[in-house]
């Protein structure tokens, strides 16, 4: 089975709650293999980027441009915390929110002259949501519903004391990028990239919002996501308050669960806000890409981002609606969260 495995490049979507993705050198259907978890995804040509009709679509997400990928293996579910303990207990890896805090390197990515805090602040953690107990006039403010947690990290989901005992088939949280590079090494597999993460979320549909089409109607069946008014009340139509167990909504036509809503999932390449342009310019179409050779936000000039895809359980269309398939985010590759 190992040589089998040699002969085989692997890789693996692995969300910020988990998920992997598995690539083979050969597309020939005849060279397919079997393997457990996983589905082969047929390679082909898509338009990545927002659709024309999708009226909740952000700048980042056009101009709207060919791509062509080759087929791939993807694991069929976001990787859990039974999968992930499996990784820990045989590396004994310690994942970023479990890490001592450097000071230094959280202020080069801060304005200068920022002040400090207190020792007893400076402790491994993570970030946790909160329900405000009132309307939010600006949801650009993420900091009204997102606080530090000391002791938060994948083993304490939701703070200290807390435990992933019962929730073995939830999606692992508060997983940075450099963590889930670390499973994919452990598990033989690697992230995808954007175009191949978008090429699959879209299950062979065409120019659709959702995987499952373009009815907003459909979403609390298909998706775990925000129903209500956020971040104030969640009526959890789709039946969860936070995360949901994999396969607990349908798959889309890859036989991808939950590749939409629940949490978020990592890609391998770097935001640039000018990446899709720069595809869409060229006069080839573009042959699996690999994304921005360097990283710009203008928003975090500091930071080098990576993308992140999915959306996930607080996702709302009141500000991101990234329950949508073309919904990008750049996110720091040392940021661990609850979703």
């Amino acid at each position: 089975m190992n040589k089998i495995y040699d002969k085989i490049f692997y890789c693996a979507l692995l969300c910020l709650l988990g998920s992997c993705v598995g690539k083979s050198e050969t597309n020939k259907a005849k060279n397919k293999l079997t393997i457990e978890g996983m589905v082969w995804i047929p390679g082909g040509v898509y338009d990545q980027g927002a659709s024309h009709n999708d009226k909740m679509a952000l700048p980042h997400e056009k101009p709207k441009h060919s791509v062509r990928v080759d087929g791939f293996y993807m694991d069929i579910t976001e990787v859990t915390n039974a999968q992930f303990s499996r990784f820990v207990k045989a590396t004994n890896y310690m994942t970023t929110a479990e890490q001592p805090i450097e000071w230094a390197l959280i202020a080069s990515q801060l304005p200068e002259g920022t002040l400090k805090p207190h020792d007893s602040i400076l402790q491994p953690g993570s970030l946790l949501f909160k329900k405000t107990t009132m309307s939010v006039p600006n949801l650009y403010d993420f900091s009204q519903w997102w606080k530090w947690s000391i002791g938060a990290n994948w083993k304490q989901p939701n703070g200290k004391g807390s435990s992933i005992v019962g929730k073995e088939k939830h999606p692992v949280v508060h997983v940075s990028f450099e963590d889930a590079q670390a499973y994919c090494t452990w598990a033989r597999r690697c992230l995808p990239t954007e175009a191949e993460w978008e090429y699959a979320a879209r299950g062979g549909k065409k120019d659709k919002i959702y995987f499952w089409g373009d009815f907003i109607e459909n979403l609390s069946s298909n998706v775990n996501s925000w129903e209500g008014e956020f971040p104030v009340s969640n009526t959890q139509a789709d039946g969860y308050e936070k995360s949901a167990p994999i396969k607990t909504f349908p798959p889309n036509n890859f036989g991808l669960y939950e590749i939409s809503g629940n949490v978020w999932e990592w890609t391998s390449d770097w935001y640039n806000i000018y990446y899709y342009s720069t595809l869409a310019s060229k006069t080839e179409i573009s042959t699996n890409p690999i994304g921005a050779d360097t990283a710009y936000n203008p928003n975090n000039p500091k930071i080098s981002e990576k993308v992140i895809r999915g959306g996930s359980f607080l996702c709302n269309a009141s500000y991101c609606a990234s329950y949508r398939v073309s919904s990008r985010m750049a996110t720091d590759p040392s940021t661990s969260l609850e979703h």
